[in-house]
C-alpha cells in the first residue's frame, strides 16, 4: 500500500484534515492509476515552536 507523508504546522481542524486526506489521495490516485482505496495518509502536525524558518521560529515570525 503506498503511503502517503506530510509534515506541517498544526491544522484548524478535523475537517482540514479531512479535506487534505481526499485532495492528496485523489491526486496520487489519479496519477499513479493505483486505486484510491489503496493509499494510507499521514499527517504529522508540528507546533509552531518546533518549525524554524530563515533561522526563527514560525512560533515568533507569526506573531
Amino acid at each position: 500500500m503506498p503511503v502517503i507523508t506530510i509534515e506541517l504546522g498544526a491544522m484548524e481542524g478535523k475537517e482540514q484534515k479531512a479535506e487534505l486526506t481526499k485532495a492528496l489521495t485523489e491526486a496520487a490516485a489519479s496519477i499513479t492509476q493505483i486505486p484510491a482505496d489503496k493509499f494510507i495518509v499521514l499527517i504529522h502536525e508540528l507546533e509552531r515552536d518546533n518549525i524554524g524558518v530563515g533561522g526563527k521560529l514560525l512560533s515568533d515570525i507569526l506573531k
